[in-house]
Order: structure tokens, then C-alpha cells, then sequence
């Protein structure tokens, strides 16, 4: 009975790392990957107030890479700062059928690992301010895609209240009072949702799974 349980917890690992070198086949260095996460009141505000993709909210982007020893790594900006996330571990907070894949088109500059590595260490920007030396996940992606030196994704003024309401969401009201800062409505900004709808930069668009 024994021997039987270990055939049959290695089959499942086995086939979940086959399942994971399948998908990583069909993976490039640049690419974005956006990601649908259950973290509570906080992930629900962010999905909120960002647009939607084929009916998926995301509260959260990183960028694609291979790191020094050639693995598949995910730079993003996180709670802690900015990190070099290895793609497993990123993929296991919220399962394949939650991220969406998005490729740019081959005129845009992609990050080196090298351009990436200067961003590493930096503070999570917990105010949202696109002027400051710190980052949440959107905006590091946006200061690291160019094309003719400029930024290829598009500010717009944030918002963080209810749409139907146009209440501020209790759990943002919550969050800045926590840090004495003024929520910053209408400052300039951006978010996954905003980023995988601005089509025209993207070469496809997928779910991860396929």
C-alpha cells in the first residue's frame, strides 16, 4: 500500500513538472505576466477599480526573465520592494488558470537583466506616486518598457472609489489612514488592468494554461 502512495504522489509530481516545462516552452523573455489574486479586502479594492480583461480583474503584473543561471524568474515589485521571484513560486500564489500572458510586440524594447537589476532592493511604493524612487508592480513595468526612449504605457488619473457609488472603497480609506497619507485621487497612475487593455502594444494575449 505504501509503495502504491509514493507511485502515486510521484506521478502527480512528475506530471506537474511536465505540465510546468510544457507551458515554460511557450514563454519569452519580456513577457508580462498578470495575475488574479484572493489576498482579501486589499486585492478585492485594487481589483475594483481597475478595468477588466475577457472578464478577469488582476491585482498584480511582473515581467518575464531569465536570471545569471539561465531559470525562469519574474521581476516584480511586491509588499517587500522589488524582487527577482523564481516563476514557480509566483505561479503558486494563485495557480496557472488565474494568469494571463501577455507578449509585446516585437518593435519594443524589452528589459535586460542587467536594466532590471537596478531596480532590485527598491522600496514597494505603498503612496502610489509615479515621482518617487519606489515601485508598485505597474509602475515598475512602466519604467522599464520604451520604445523611441519614451514609455509605451499610458498614465491616467487613478481612481480609488466605487464606481457605482463613487464612494471612496472603505478598505482604501482604511489603508491610507494607516500611513497619514491623503488617498491620491486623480494623481497620475496605472494598473495590470489598464496595461493589458491597451491592446495595440500586445502582440497576443493568453491564459497561461493553454
Amino acid at each position: 500500500m505504501k509503495q502504491i502512495i509514493k507511485i502515486f504522489i510521484y506521478s502527480i509530481f512528475l506530471f506537474t513538472s511536465l505540465l510546468l516545462n510544457a507551458q515554460n516552452k511557450k514563454l519569452k523573455e519580456g513577457d508580462l505576466l498578470f495575475q488574479h489574486l484572493s489576498c482579501g479586502n486589499f486585492c478585492d479594492a485594487i481589483e475594483a477599480v481597475t478595468p477588466a480583461y475577457n472578464g478577469m480583474h488582476f491585482a498584480h503584473v511582473g515581467i518575464l526573465i531569465k536570471n545569471e543561471q539561465k531559470q525562469w524568474v519574474v521581476a516584480e515589485a511586491i509588499s517587500k520592494g522589488v524582487y527577482l521571484t523564481p516563476l514557480d513560486t509566483f505561479i503558486s500564489r494563485s495557480g496557472t488558470k488565474n494568469i494571463y500572458v501577455g507578449r509585446l510586440k516585437p518593435k519594443y524594447k524589452l528589459p535586460t537583466l542587467k536594466e532590471i537589476e537596478k531596480y532590485i532592493g527598491k522600496p514597494y511604493d505603498t503612496v502610489f506616486n509615479i515621482h518617487n524612487d519606489a515601485y508598485y508592480c505597474s509602475e515598475l513595468v512602466y519604467f522599464l518598457y520604451f520604445y523611441s526612449n519614451k514609455p509605451i504605457f499610458n498614465l491616467s488619473p487613478m481612481t480609488f472609489k466605487e464606481p457605482k457609488t463613487h464612494n471612496y472603497f472603505p478598505a482604501w480609506i482604511e489603508y491610507f489612514n494607516k500611513m497619514h497619507q491623503p488617498i491620491p485621487e486623480g494623481e497620475p497612475g496605472l494598473n495590470p488592468g489598464s496595461i493589458i487593455n491597451q491592446k495595440e502594444v500586445f502582440e497576443q494575449i493568453s491564459p497561461l494554461e493553454k
